[in-house]
Formats: C-alpha cells, structure tokens, sequence
C-alpha cells in the first residue's frame, strides 16, 4: 500500500512540461554571441496560440454559452445535453461507429481531466497496467498515483514508418500475465507515431482475447500529414468491451485555453467517470462547454490550411535537426517533434537550463515521458514559423557547443 507521500510523489507534478522554467521568466534577456535575443523567445513546451489562432467564431460560440446565463453554468455533471448529442453524432461519423450521447459519453475538464477520471475508474490498486514508453507523461504518473502497477511496452519509433509502433510480442505476454488495462496515444505524444491500422487491429483482437480494457487518448487525430490514413479502435471488426477513447478541441484547433476534453465508449466506466467528475470537479467549465458546439465545424478549408502549415514547419526543423546530425523521427501528425541528443559535456537537464538562458528556448525533457528516453527532447512545433526555425537553430548551436 503506498503512502500518501508515495503517491504524490509518483506524480512528479514539479517536473510539469515546461512550467519549472516558464515561472521564472521575468524579464530576463538572454544574449548569444552579443546578440540580444530579447522577442526571439521561443516555449516549445506549449503551441503558441498568437502564431496559431483559435478557430474561427470560438469566442462568439463561447459568448452564446455566457448569455445562456444559469442554464449553461449548471449543466449536468457528463456536460450539457443538447451539446453532448451534437458531439456524439460528429464523432461517431469521424471515428466511424456510433455514440449514445446519454450514456457513452461525457465532457470533462480538458483531455488530462478524461485521463485523470478514465484511470481513476478502471484502476485498481496493485493492478498491472500496460503503458507504452514512451507516450504521454501523464499516463505512467496517474498509474502510479491510483497504485498501479506499469508495466512498460516498448514503442518503436525511429526505424522506418512501416516498422513503428510498440512490440506486440512484449504487449501480448503483458496480458497473458495479468495486466487488465492498456493506455495509449495515437497519434503517439511524444514522437508523431501514427500506429498502423495491421497495429490497431492487432490490439483490438489482443484486447478482446484476454478482456483488457483499452484507454486510447486521440487528441491530434485529426492533424495528420502527407495523406496518413488512420485508424479508430472503436471501429475495428473486433472491439474491447471495455474501451475509453479520448479527444477534444486542444493543440489542434487552438482552443486547449477552454480545458474541454470528451471520453466516449463503454457506458458503466462512462457513469463511473461521471460519478468521479462530481466530486473532484462537478462538471466540465459550463460557459466553455458551448465552444464545443463549434467543434468539427470549421469553416471549409481551414483544417486543411492549418495541416499544411505545421507540415511546413515540421519539414523545416527535420531539415535543421537532420542536417546537424541530431536523429529525429518524422512525426505523422501532431505538433511534436522528438530529437535525440548525443552525449554532451553536461548532463541533459543543466543542457535544457541552459537553452532557455542562454538561446531563450524552453524545450521538454525526454524523461517526462519514459525513461528509456532520457537523451532526448520534446517540442512543440505549433508556433510561429520564422521564430521557431530560428529557435532550432539556436539549439544546434548550443548542442555544438557542448557536445563531447
């Protein structure tokens, strides 16, 4: 039985992407060569909603909700029904089957609220839970916190596109000792690994065989690149009879500020989740609940616009990574790109402090999301094109400059 100190420590909340250095900013000017680089600063933990901005009409859609008055602050603790039905009729076209908008699904605080509420309803203390390392550092943190037990799965992500995705064989022998719940993205958060519809059948069937109860985080499935085709668990021929998936209008579409998130899938984890909601928050934020209404309704063009526009970005960093030596996969969607950073004369943490005061770059440790990945570094591409090219730049030159 963990303490409560255990448990908290296992969350590891002072290592937060980005916010150890973000609260210490100030004014402070950072200098490169003589070179002021005061207004070149560039946070890599977050996307930059100044360079990418919300979706058209969010904050009229927001407005509406306002002036609703009582009826939208005090919604039911799932979210409100009207805008629970619009949501379970586009996501079951997008992810190809069906929602039950009273029972099935359910509005949480953020993408990271749906987690927090998803594990909380399936994980037992001492229960192994399967984890793909690396993926998002909240997942192996919220296991330990609720006192399970992760059992780690290897994911593959720097070989060939064809040859991404976890080890199967690792995943399998997991479940035949023991393991009842897998958590995963895809697209993959850190590395842009979009895992294969051969991948996602294999775990569908694998679920079912051995009734694992599947958690399958979706954020920036939409954001996909260079024609990617992808696939939806929930729709495979075989589906698990316990399966959460996870979205919500976040980096993708700029609107991450309203903290909205939808889980939808299996009905009981659904009611238990809800259950949870209304002790920790009673409901997902009721004014910021309407901007949902706007969700899969951007005008014609603009997803294809903003997909374009981070595909640019992200060639333009492989390009500064691949030419420097620094191995990068290339990510299939989503605004993440992962490089590896060869050994140094420093250790990778006195490295990353010194990005952000002496090149005024904020990057994510590798760390956060396994530690098999401790040499490398996370960034979130979803910023200002010239500034962020610049930015890679600078962290060439500082790995030159500390390389062994």
């Amino acid at each position: 039985m963990m303490t409560l100190n255990e448990k908290f420590k296992a969350l590891e909340a002072e290592n937060a992407p980005g916010q150890e250095l973000r609260q210490e900013l100030g004014d402070i000017n950072t200098i490169m060569h003589g070179e002021k680089l005061e207004g070149s600063f560039v946070d890599f933990s977050h996307g930059d909603v100044n360079a990418f901005t919300p979706t058209p009409g969010a904050s009229k859609t927001w407005m509406k909700g306002f002036d609703l008055g009582g009826e939208q602050a005090y919604t039911e603790y799932r979210g409100a029904t009207k805008i629970r039905e619009g949501l379970a009729s586009r996501l079951a076209i997008f992810t190809g089957s069906s929602i039950l908008a009273h029972d099935e699904l359910i509005i949480t605080p953020g993408t990271q609220g749906a987690l927090f509420l998803a594990l909380g309803s399936v994980v037992e203390a001492g229960e192994k839970v399967a984890v793909i390392e690396p993926d998002y550092f909240a997942n192996r943190k919220l296991v330990k916190y609720f006192g399970g037990l992760v059992i780690p799965i290897p994911l593959s992500y720097q070989d060939s596109l064809s040859k991404s995705g976890p080890d199967l064989k690792i995943l399998e022998e997991a479940f035949k000792q023991g393991t009842k719940t897998l958590v995963f993205s895809t697209p993959n958060n850190p590395t842009g690994v979009v895992y294969s519809k051969d991948t996602i059948n294999a775990i569908s069937e694998l679920a079912v065989q051995y009734n694992i109860t599947v958690i399958v985080d979706q954020l920036y499935s939409r954001l996909l690149y260079s024609d990617e085709t992808y696939t939806h668990l929930r729709a495979c021929k075989k589906v698990p009879k316990n399966i959460i998936t996870i979205m919500g209008p976040s980096k993708t579409e700029s609107l991450s500020g309203f903290r909205l998130g939808v889980a939808f899938g299996t009905a009981s984890i659904i009611d238990r989740m809800e259950r949870l909601q209304a002790i920790v928050s009673l409901r997902a934020a009721g004014y910021n609940q309407a901007v949902l209404n706007g969700w899969f309704k951007e005008p014609s063009g603009w997803m294809d616009e903003r997909i374009s526009l981070h595909e640019a970005i992200r060639d333009d960093l492989l390009d500064v990574f691949n030419q420097a030596g620094l191995l990068t996969a290339t990510p299939q969607a989503g605004s993440y790109l992962f490089p590896s950073i060869p050994s140094l004369d420093i250790n990778l943490k006195s490295f990353i402090q010194l990005l952000r005061y002496q090149a005024s770059v904020i990057v994510t440790p590798g760390s956060e999301f396994g530690p098999t990945t401790v040499n490398s570094i996370r960034l979130n591409f979803s910023q200002d094109h010239i500034k962020a090219v610049a930015a890679a730049k600078r962290i060439v030159e500082m790995f030159k400059r500390y390389k062994k």
